[in-house]
């Protein structure tokens, strides 16, 4: 069975608790594309997006996920630091330099966000082919684009995550141009920093600030462990609302 890596900060009970569930086989963690042994990385790789997002209201007060139009090309979880890239549109006919500069000389584990502002951004790939396979050659974590991705049949072969707001065929040559890189960037509805924590997968997309990653991290792990302690009293009491009387999760 994969081995599981969570915080020991917790209070011990929960420690002890987090360690039944996880090693009883309750949990079910999807795979995920992370970047390998950071802490923080392997940490939240183990933790839904709906746990996270949850902590963030907590915590910060926000909303922390991306609109849900962004949504994963094939089923897949993935977790790393975002770099960014914004484009706006233009006829210039410019390749992505941005972009690919960034893919070139990135490090390992990091998630490429690229912004393709305006509403004709949908209309428009981000993202295809050739680029997903420098990602995957570089060791990209995923990728995440408001706008267009294109050569699906490529990227799901590859088995790279990719979470966008549309799939569309179209080259962004003569299109959009690159304007700014690792700046912080509006991606989906909410503001990405480079650096900050990118979650995604099948709910959506998490934005973690980094400043506020650990305690984040803390609260998702009781979060989820409350949620798998409510949902045994529930199979054993057959009654939600006994069970969430006694657990206070749902």
């Amino acid at each position: 069975m994969k081995e599981r890596i969570f915080s020991c900060r917790l209070p011990m009970t929960i420690c002890i608790l987090f360690a039944v569930y996880i090693f009883s086989g309750c949990a079910s963690v999807p795979l995920s594309r992370s970047s390998g042994a950071d802490p923080l990385i392997e940490g939240f790789s183990q933790i839904a997006v709906a746990s996270v997002s949850d902590a963030i209201d907590q915590i910060i007060g926000k909303r922390g996920f991306m609109s849900h139009e962004m949504r994963p090309v094939f089923p897949t979880k993935m977790c790393g630091y975002a770099v960014t890239v914004l484009a706006r549109p233009s006829t210039e006919k410019e390749p992505p330099s941005m972009a690919l500069d960034l893919i070139d000389n990135a490090e390992p584990g990091k998630v490429l966000v690229i912004v393709m502002e305006g509403e004709e951004g949908k209309d428009v790939a981000a993202f295809g082919g050739i680029m997903c396979t420098g990602c995957v050659a570089r060791g990209f974590a995923g990728a995440v684009l408001d706008g267009g991705c294109r050569d699906v049949a490529e990227i799901r072969e590859m088995g790279f995550p990719v979470f966008s707001r549309s799939i569309c065929p179209t080259n962004s040559v003569g299109r959009y141009v690159n304007t700014a890189k690792n700046e912080p960037v509006i991606c989906g509805d909410i503001e990405v920093r480079p650096g900050d924590i990118i979650l995604g997968d099948e709910d959506g997309v998490a934005v973690i600030p980094h400043e506020r990653a650990d305690e984040i991290l803390r609260l998702a792990q009781e979060l989820e462990v409350k949620e798998a302690v409510t949902a045994k009293a529930v199979k054993q009491l057959k009654s939600i609302r006994k069970a969430t009387q006694q657990h206070g999760r749902i």
